[in-house]
């Protein structure tokens, strides 16, 4: 798939806090590489409404292994990359052609469209695509998965294995944590 402006390659860039990253999240992914010959995803650092539970580098790690796979059946180019200012700069910065969201529902649309129109404002260049989410993983969010595993509910139909092990395993330091804390 060549770029329309020249041979170069057409780049993605779906970003996200991933804090964990969902199978919505990777439904999202291995579509998104049909639209691209490199797709990055990136991972936002977090904001002062986000306060990840996983750190930064344990996102792009959990990431990175859960894409390896999706990146060998595609035979597309496919990188996790952190980063940390403006979503349009670090577009500007990778060469993206194009910004690659996901939709759940209506209520998403809003804020997606605001986010795009600041970012039209800023560059013109780069267009915005937006994936709905599979019907099966459209209620599936990050907040709602850490929601359920904190009240040690069933999070396997929403993240890969490794992911939930991962978060129950994160979930329990905190709560020895604050068990000695109380102490």
């Amino acid at each position: 798939m060549a770029h329309p402006a020249g041979g170069r390659p057409r780049i993605g860039l779906y970003p996200g806090t991933f804090d964990p990253v969902t199978l919505g999240h990777l439904d999202i992914i291995r579509r998104s590489l049909s639209l691209v010959d490199h797709l990055v995803v990136g991972v936002a650092a977090g904001s002062s409404s986000k306060q990840p539970i996983f750190s930064l580098a344990e996102r792009v790690a959990l990431i990175e292994s859960e894409c390896a796979p999706l990146s060998e059946i595609s035979g597309k180019k496919l990188e996790v990359r952190p980063f940390d200012n403006l979503l349009i700069h670090f577009a500007e910065h990778l060469n993206a052609d194009l910004i690659v969201r996901g939709l759940r529902a209506v209520a998403d649309f809003e804020y997606e469209f605001q986010m795009v129109s600041m970012n039209r404002a800023m560059n013109q260049k780069i267009e915005t695509v937006f994936l709905m989410a599979d019907a099966h993983r459209q209620a599936i969010s990050s907040t709602l998965v850490k929601e359920v595993a904190r009240y040690d509910g069933d999070i396997s139909k929403f993240v890969p294995a490794r992911v939930a092990e991962a978060l129950k395993r994160r979930l329990e330091e905190r709560r020895r944590a604050l068990e000695t804390a109380a102490r």
